[in-house]
């Protein structure tokens, strides 16, 4: 069993936050071209002739 357990866990802590930024910015950006695509798909439906309002 390796000793150097403890080493390593303090090595991750440091590396910790700046993942949780990338997951939120990935999360983020993700959200975004989500709703950007919901919007256009709804912009497309009104614009069409015969169905839109």
């Amino acid at each position: 069993m390796r000793r150097d357990l403890a080493v390593m866990g303090v090595a991750r802590q440091a590396e910790r936050p700046a993942r949780s930024i990338a997951c939120l910015a990935f999360v983020t950006v993700l959200g975004v071209g989500f709703w950007a695509g919901i919007l256009w798909i709804a912009e497309t439906i009104v614009s069409a002739p015969g169905i839109g309002f």
